[in-house]
């Protein structure tokens, strides 16, 4: 009995002495940041004071810090305090997060079309997104959105948007088409929740107006010239996120599955349908200035043969080079994949070079899953591109991009926009 007393006495002795021998974080220090809040770092950090210190833990702090649209780069130092504590130091170098936007391309009926935007991504330096964008796209387009992830806690927040969208759109049937003016008001708002550092899920609602009015091309007793139509919109998006950046490489792998569920209010010609849709993103760091980027995309939605249906081949979403809104379809197979390289680093500015290509299939509206094998819905587009970019302006990325159709249905042209292609 003495024995057993004595022996459970030693382990007792051994594992206080372990516990007192643990490194702990005696504070949590932010510096280098201007605009952003050390309070908004400190909210969502993970590192707290009178923690065991765990690189690990202080590891994943950084590369959440590095996602945020305010932050250009991000590290940590350790530094001894007293006995067992250490002070951990967060530095921030910032983004210039007040960003003007503008995006010129071709409209649908080849007129000059462009797109002004402004955005705060760091408003009252607690990393809310605030903006809109007025649209000039053969007729005139706004919105307006505020997303603020972290709003109530460390875990939920809030996003809120309208939008007022109208645009000349092609409408396809019976192998013709016609030109349709396309009116979508909308307002959404959606509740914002991460679950951890890799997961987090956004689940809202949305009330919206369609107006479809008929301008010029085809016609059909069965397509009407004229529709209007009260909506609403469930919507759910799940992520998992791994990636880490460094200034312009990114690593690792994201993916995000979005399922919606759209209503019609009252009678209508128009059905109710389910659409969703998920995105494989999986990026890879190659030598020291080298960067394979690529994305699969797999969507379907209600099987159902209208000529509204929500998949579209288009030059700015999936296959460059393609043109604008060439056909529509009720599932997608789509694959973008790409080579970027930096050709130029100096101080701020990079530039970078890129060879891509992207594929895609798309099903039919009211076909069948044969549609995917079929050489009249299959694109693919290799091409080049360049990057010109501002290491310290968020999403300060022109880009450039000429593709080139080699497939039955071939097209080519340049695609121009702001941030990476995905």
């Amino acid at each position: 009995m003495k024995t057993n007393k004595c022996f459970l006495f030693f382990v007792l002795l051994i594992s206080s002495l372990a516990i007192a021998q643990d490194n702990l974080v005696f504070s949590l220090e932010v510096q280098g940041n201007k605009k952003l809040k050390s309070s908004f770092v400190k909210k969502i950090a993970k590192v707290k004071a009178g923690q065991i210190l765990d690189s690990v833990v202080i590891e994943k702090d950084i590369k959440r810090l590095k996602r945020l649209p305010s932050i250009s780069h991000a590290y940590y130092q350790v530094f001894k305090s007293h006995e067992n504590f250490y002070k951990v130091f967060y530095t921030i170098e910032e983004n210039f997060t007040i960003i003007p936007s503008v995006n010129v391309y071709t409209s649908n009926n080849n007129e000059f079309a462009y797109r002004l935007g402004l955005y705060e991504f760091n408003l009252f330096g607690r990393n809310i997104i605030f903006g809109g964008f007025y649209q000039k796209d053969v007729y005139s387009s706004y919105a307006i959105n505020f997303r603020a992830p972290y709003l109530f806690s460390r875990k939920l927040g809030l996003a809120v948007n309208f939008q007022d969208l109208t645009t000349q759109e092609p409408v396809f049937f019976n192998n013709s088409s016609a030109d349709y003016r396309y009116q979508n008001t909308s307002r959404e708002v959606l509740g914002l929740y991460e679950f951890n550092f890799k997961h987090r899920m956004e689940l809202g609602f949305n009330l919206f107006t369609e107006y479809y009015k008929y301008k010029s091309g085809a016609t059909s007793n069965e397509v009407p010239k004229a529709l209007r139509q009260n909506k609403h919109l469930i919507k759910g998006i799940y992520e998992y996120n791994n990636l880490d950046y460094n200034y312009q490489y990114v690593s690792g792998f994201r993916s995000v599955f979005n399922g919606q569920y759209v209503g019609v209010n009252g009678n209508s010609e128009l059905p109710e349908f389910v659409i969703a849709w998920n995105d494989v993103m999986y990026f890879k760091r190659v030598g020291s200035k080298g960067n394979w980027a690529s994305r699969l995309r797999i969507g379907f939605s209600s099987n159902i043969e209208s000529p509204f249906s929500p998949f579209a081949v288009d030059n700015n979403l999936n296959i460059r080079g393609a043109g604008n809104t060439i056909d529509r379809g009720t599932g997608a197979f789509v694959l973008n994949s790409e080579y970027r390289h930096t050709l130029l680093e100096k101080d701020w500015f990079v530039l970078q070079g890129n060879t891509f290509i992207d594929a895609g299939t798309w099903r039919n509206p009211g076909g069948k899953l044969n549609d995917f094998s079929k050489a009249d819905n299959i694109r693919i587009n290799p091409g080049l591109g360049l990057r010109f970019m501002h290491k310290s302006i968020y999403n300060a990325i022109f880009r450039i991009d000429y593709g080139v159709g080699i497939t039955e249905n071939d097209a080519k042209g340049f695609v121009f926009g702001i941030g990476q292609y995905f």
